[in-house]
């Protein structure tokens, strides 16, 4: 019971979210407000993101192990097959807000309480589990052309790779192969969290929408798909220090793509009401000395 709860959500009645076709101008305007998002509160956005730059120092260093080059590209290639379910904060940043809600970093974490909380958890499983495949079929990919031998250095890979047939059938059939599970994760999940995080659907409604949203607007979606993953090129050039920016950039514009592709919920979610956040100036260093609020700490003048 607990478990169709989670799929099907807790109102299986209830009017199936309305999908919106959209033009370039709508995806434009998410971009625009998705970093007007992030200007509002950046401290936050790259609290939340200092993961990203960490995992890329492991990735550079993984380099120095040379038995791992075969996967460094597919495992930077492949977090963008978890970058839906990774940017939820973002999601709950944005909606709080676009509500006019008092925000900080840790509101960001209020999906942890939300009605759909289970069925984000799956749909996140999900992605892993797409992730962990595309390592495996990767992996395989280069065995097949390569063997089970590790290069013997960096220059050995990149010449086995760029001067060789092998090397050039691993490079389309494995684009290939990749461009198939970033379309079906596009496909399954491009307005699916943020869905999760506004109303109290199942996981199954969800991706359901998100399909329904993406066969009423193919082109566009294919351009969001294309503007997402060149951001992400962008932002790894630099050991995946821009993804510090892109992310939060990329996750508060997903919102809003939402908000124009999904039409409003005549129910809306409501927010119970708590005491303001206290200002803690450490921690919002250096957006505190921005706000539009009294700048310094209490006690002084």
């Amino acid at each position: 019971m607990a478990q169709l709860h989670v799929l099907m959500g807790a109102d299986t009645i209830r009017a199936r979210p309305t999908v919106r076709r959209i033009g370039l101008a709508d995806l434009k305007d998410a971009l625009a407000r998705g970093f007007a998002d992030f200007s509002a509160i950046p401290t936050h956005a790259v609290f939340l993101c200092l993961i990203y730059p960490i995992v890329g120092l492991v990735l550079a260093r993984a380099i120095m192990g040379y038995a791992l080059l075969p996967l460094l590209f597919p495992l930077a290639a492949g977090f963008a097959l978890v970058g839906p379910f990774a940017a939820i904060g973002f999601y709950e940043l944005s909606r709080r807000r676009e509500q006019g809600l008092d925000i900080s970093w840790e509101d960001a974490f209020d999906v942890l309480h939300s009605p759909s909380r289970d069925a984000i958890a799956a749909l996140g499983f999900l992605l892993l589990v797409i992730f962990a495949i595309w390592i495996g079929v990767a992996q395989a990919i280069y065995i097949a052309n390569f063997g089970y031998e590790p290069a013997a250095s960096m220059p050995d890979f990149v010449r086995q790779v760029f001067t060789t047939p092998a090397g050039w059938t691993l490079i389309i059939v494995g684009n290939f192969i990749g461009f198939l599970f970033a379309v079906t994760v596009l496909i399954i999940s491009v307005v699916a969290f943020p869905l999760l995080v506004d109303r109290e659907v199942g996981a199954v409604e969800a991706v359901l929408t998100s399909v329904r949203a993406v066969a009423a607007n193919p082109v566009m979606m294919a351009v969001w798909g294309l503007i997402v993953a060149a951001l992400l090129v962008i932002g790894s050039l630099p050991f995946f220090f821009g993804l510090a920016v892109v992310v939060p950039v990329l996750g508060h514009s997903t919102w809003h793509l939402y908000r124009k592709v999904v039409e409003p919920d005549p129910t809306p979610r409501q927010d119970h009401p708590r005491p303001p956040h206290q200002r803690r100036y450490a921690a919002q260093f250096p957006a505190a000395l921005f706000a539009g609020e009294d700048k310094k700490p209490p006690g002084q003048s």
